[in-house]
């Protein structure tokens, strides 16, 4: 959901439900190329995640039975994708369409665009958060559920899956569409550069609505992420894999050999029959997802709580808390937008082929550092020994020489 809030050097128009604050009228902004340049590396990135996720082993035929998280995690980065260069997109023609209806705000603010704008915004924030949860729940059910994720998970579902919570977040993007009286519409939102529900009154029963089931849906998603990830990373503590005897790489371990748990006596019985390395992909997999939900709850829970609080708290004119709310919500909205940009790097930084090679690295670094030190000791001892050495010639020679 790379939006570009705050891209325009200009001075930003505010909507008329703003007009009355005593805000200033706009905020300081990075000039418009910076913008550009962070939507096309946040989409270079993703593209290089989706190469990387697709030439790595979970795409393998030895591997087909990881399909299911292969799909769910493309389908997350193709959003990602979607989320930089959409929104994006309509950001940049927004601060054009802006500076041609200078002070006209209510025009844009009406505008075909910006109801484009608010949809997509609702959109690809919503989708990554859902797929973020779908992909939990299909780890947490392969990790403690194994044979009943044999039996029920497939390719098929989880492509299923995918239509059926983007079909979600596009319903309730698309909701401000079927409301015919438009007591429901997208807002322009301070300062002037992005469309959103209408979060600052005066607002409509319908509007606090959507905006309520936005957050509280992304807030239970996050919730049972977390839920599920705390689930599956206890398993995989009382399983084989977790009490030492095999590890990350699928090697395995010298010493006496654990036994698991009862609790986590089916996770082992399906994968008697896997190798090595098929145990250590599943921990990487956990590694990625934890990593992504992590990153996912720093990045939204701000804008979710935040767009809550102007909800329910801030509810009448009276109790407008001014340009303070909007700056959060502003705030908000950047760290969101980081998602978008952290996401791919999890696949492309946590696998074991960059772990190892990073490992070899400092490795590397470090012997060749100790190697100096040496050298460098050996170089101060042999001075030491060659002016010791001098110094008794020299004794040696005024001593010859007294009478």
């Amino acid at each position: 959901m790379t939006t570009s809030p705050c891209s325009s050097p200009s001075p930003s128009p505010l909507p008329p439900s703003l007009q009355n604050l005593t805000a200033p009228p706009f905020i300081s902004a990075p000039p418009l190329g910076m913008s550009c340049v962070t939507m096309a590396t946040g989409a270079l990135s993703n593209v290089l995640a989706l190469a990387v996720l697709a030439r790595g082993p979970f795409g393998r035929k030895r591997h087909r039975s990881k399909a299911p998280y292969l799909q769910l995690a493309s389908a997350l980065l193709f959003t990602d994708l979607g989320g930089h260069l959409v929104p994006g997109s309509l950001a940049l023609h927004l601060h054009l369409s802006r500076r041609e209806a200078a002070g006209n705000p209510g025009a844009v603010q009406s505008a075909p665009l910006c109801q484009l704008f608010g949809a997509c915004m609702v959109y690809f924030g919503l989708s990554p958060l859902l797929l973020g949860g779908a992909m939990a729940v299909e780890r947490y059910l392969g990790i403690t559920r194994p044979l009943l994720h044999a039996a029920t998970v497939t390719v098929g579902r989880a492509r299923a899956a995918v239509a059926t919570v983007c079909s979600l977040a596009l319903l309730l993007a698309l909701l401000p569409f079927a409301d015919g009286a438009g007591r429901v519409k997208y807002s322009l939102q301070f300062p002037g550069t992005w469309c959103f529900f209408p979060v600052q009154p005066p607002t409509s029963s319908a509007s606090k609505g959507l905006a309520l089931a936005f957050c509280s849906l992304g807030l239970a998603v996050l919730l049972l992420s977390l839920l599920c990830n705390i689930l599956s990373g206890l398993a995989l503590l009382k399983s084989p894999l977790g009490s030492g005897e095999r590890g990350w790489t699928g090697r395995s371990r010298p010493g006496k050999r654990s036994y698991a748990s009862s609790s986590s006596s089916s996770w082992s019985l399906s994968t008697l029959s896997a190798g090595p390395t098929s145990r250590a992909l599943e921990v990487e997999m956990m590694i990625q997802l934890v990593a992504i939900t992590l990153v996912s709850c720093v990045c939204w829970t701000p804008f979710l709580i935040v767009i809550l609080l102007s909800v329910v708290w801030f509810s009448s004119d009276s109790a407008h808390p001014g340009a303070s709310s909007d700056r959060l919500v502003l705030l908000g909205l950047r760290m969101a937008s980081w998602n978008q940009v952290l996401d791919p790097w999890i696949y492309i930084l946590l696998r074991r082929s960059t772990i190892r090679h990073l490992c070899c690295l400092y490795k590397t670094r470090e012997r060749k550092t100790r190697e100096r030190k040496t050298r460098q000791r050996k170089t101060v001892s042999q001075g030491q020994t060659q002016r010791h050495t001098r110094s008794e010639i020299s004794l040696t020679e005024h001593t010859c020489t007294v009478p």
